[in-house]
Formats: C-alpha cells, sequence, structure tokens
C-alpha cells in the first residue's frame, strides 16, 4: 500500500474517537465566577443608552439556534450556499496553497463547511488535524464526535473558549503549518475598531508564514440586502423576537412579544445591514432579576445586530496594514461573498 510521507502508524491503522479527540476547557472557573456576578451588565447598559441596543449574544438560546440553522436555508438567504459553493469550488486550491497545516476554526459551530476543507487536505494526503473553538462544550464535543466518526484519521483538539481566550493559548502546532479560518461572515458583525483589533489578535496568534482563512459578505444591492433579512416565511422576524423571549427566561422579564416588530434595513452609508425592534406602543417593561424598568416609547427601537458587507479592496488594504497579506482571493460569478487566504509575513 502507498502510504503518504505525512501518514504515520496511527494513521494506517486508525484509533479510537477517544484516542483522537481531546476537550479543553479554557475559561478561567475564577472567570465564570465573575461573569456569573456580571451577568446581565451588558443587558443593563444597553437598554439604558439612546439608541437602545442588545448584544447579539441574546440571539442564541435554544430556539435561537434552531432558527438560525432554518434562516441558513431559506432562499433569500445567500450568504450561506454562496460560501459553502466557494468552498466547494476552491478547497483543493487553498490545500495546495498553504500544504498540511493544522485547522484552527474560531465559532466552528457543527463544523458543516469545514468538512470540505477537510476532504480537500485528505484528498492530497495531507494529515487532518482540527481546532475548533466554541463558547459551548456541548456543541464543541457533539460535533466533534461526529467528524471522529466520519474521518477516521482526524484528530481533534477542542477548546471551549472565547475567541481571545484561544488565539492567546494556541499550543504550538504539530504540522508544517497552521491556518486560522473565519469563515461565514461574521466579521460583518464587528465595528471596524473591533474588526482591527481582532486582526491583531490574528497576527500575534501566528507564525510567520502560517495563513489566515477569512470569508466576509461583499457589497450588493439595497434590495438584494434586504430580502437577505425580512424573508417572506418570516423566520428571521422570529430569531428576532426570540431575543426578548431569552431575556424574559433568563432575567425573568415581561417583554410582550406582541407589542414589537422586527425591523431590518440597509444602512447605506455605513455599508451595513441593522436589525431592530421596534416597540409598538408607548410601553414599560420589568426585568426583575436585573431590577431594571425599561421605558420604551413610540416606534423606539432596540438595535440588536449589525452586518457590514464589505468592499474587497478595502478589505485588503485593511489586512494588509495589519501583517496579514492576501495572496490569493476567491469571489462567486456574482461578486456577493469573498473568500480570502491571507499569509503573515
Amino acid at each position: 500500500m502507498s502510504v503518504s510521507i505525512f501518514e504515520t502508524a496511527s494513521n494506517i491503522y486508525p484509533r479510537s474517537i477517544e484516542q483522537r479527540l481531546q476537550i479543553e476547557n479554557l475559561i478561567d472557573p475564577a472567570a465564570i465566577a465573575t461573569s456569573r456576578l456580571t451577568e446581565g451588565k451588558d443587558a443593563i447598559a444597553g437598554l439604558t443608552q439612546t439608541p437602545k441596543t442588545l448584544p447579539p449574544r441574546y440571539f442564541y438560546d435554544d430556539r435561537g439556534s434552531q432558527l438560525f440553522e432554518q434562516i441558513c436555508e431559506l432562499p433569500e438567504y445567500y450568504l450561506t450556499r454562496t460560501e459553502t459553493a466557494i468552498l466547494q469550488k476552491y478547497a483543493t486550491e487553498i490545500a495546495r496553497l498553504t500544504g498540511a497545516c493544522e485547522l484552527v476554526e474560531l465559532g466552528s459551530g457543527s463544523s458543516t463547511k469545514t468538512r470540505i476543507l477537510l476532504d480537500a487536505y485528505h484528498k492530497l494526503g495531507y494529515p487532518l488535524h482540527y481546532i475548533p473553538v466554541d463558547v459551548s462544550a456541548g456543541i464543541l464535543e457533539s460535533s466533534a464526535r461526529q467528524l471522529l466518526a466520519d474521518y477516521t484519521t482526524l484528530k481533534v483538539r477542542a477548546l471551549a473558549s472565547t475567541y481571545e481566550l484561544a488565539l492567546e493559548r494556541l499550543a504550538p502546532t504539530l504540522l508544517p503549518s497552521r491556518t486560522i479560518c473565519f469563515i461565514g461572515s461574521t466579521l460583518g458583525n464587528l465595528t471596524p475598531s473591533e474588526s482591527d483589533e481582532f486582526f491583531a489578535r490574528i497576527f500575534a496568534a501566528l507564525e510567520i508564514g502560517e495563513y489566515f482563512l477569512l470569508g466576509v459578505d461583499l457589497q450588493k444591492p439595497k434590495s438584494v440586502l434586504e430580502a437577505a433579512y425580512n424573508d417572506c416565511q418570516g423566520v428571521t422576524a422570529a430569531f428576532n423576537l426570540n431575543m426578548l423571549q431569552h431575556l424574559n427566561w433568563r432575567y425573568d422579564s415581561n417583554f410582550d412579544l406582541q407589542n414589537f416588530e422586527h425591523w431590518a434595513f440597509y444602512n447605506e452609508t455605513e455599508h451595513q445591514i441593522e436589525m431592530h425592534l421596534r416597540s409598538l406602543r408607548s410601553q414599560t417593561v420589568q426585568m426583575r432579576s436585573l431590577n431594571l424598568t425599561v421605558e420604551f416609547a413610540d416606534r423606539e427601537t432596540i438595535r440588536t445586530e449589525i452586518s457590514r458587507k464589505f468592499n474587497l479592496t478595502n478589505l485588503q488594504q485593511q489586512l494588509q496594514t495589519r501583517g496579514l497579506i492576501p495572496i490569493q482571493t476567491w469571489t462567486d460569478t456574482k461578486n456577493w461573498f469573498g473568500l480570502l487566504l491571507c499569509q503573515k509575513k
């Protein structure tokens, strides 16, 4: 049997899932205790300022996660299928450019798109080392076990962690190189200053010559963008409104979902989609466990998310100033979505 130079005895004779899986919780118990003491302060800060805002993390209770999975399948929501198509077309080229490398994925979730990359590296005879990073240890373990069952030579070191902590704690890779993946257009949820800080963290986490794979949604007609966040089935509206239900059980609140509506629009000046919850009347909401009373005027909104849309040339220049040199970019035929492979030089 022909064996790649990268294969070892453990690759030829696949080990059990338990032998190939390592799950590490990087969130310090003291930090968890502190976070419990400060739990809800972000909601208090957002709802007592003008204009009101809430962090997107409140989207994701169990129901919110289910609704987001449904959003990704909607005909109007082009983002997931467009990025997936780009990966399917160019994954082998990406693997050839990076060579054998460890894949680190920030915000791995169910690792669905990761399989496309794993298939490409496997096809070229490269070893499969994967480090998924997610704040949910449960999601990490379930998705990692499924991957390990499907890829018998894969090794997974899952990190239950925030992005910042994981990037600080990455151990030296055993492979010739490393690629940090940040796909799924999540960069758009960061403000410009937050993006700069994030790129600085990526730069610090990589060694010279290592790679950063970034997926971003690009600027396009307003009609296309607004349709993607205002689907005709109302799934995105339900996802947005579910944030209030999440606040109700988490903070013993009395938001009446009938008194709010979903509102999403494209801010052409800032080149970003904005999602809001709009109050349909003057009302008062009690958040009892936070000892907070929130007053809403008629038509007043809570901004729940931004999703910036990028100009590829401008983004490449921004990355380059951060020491992350774009060596290849790929888009779909409509130039709706971009995938950038950068190298630290």
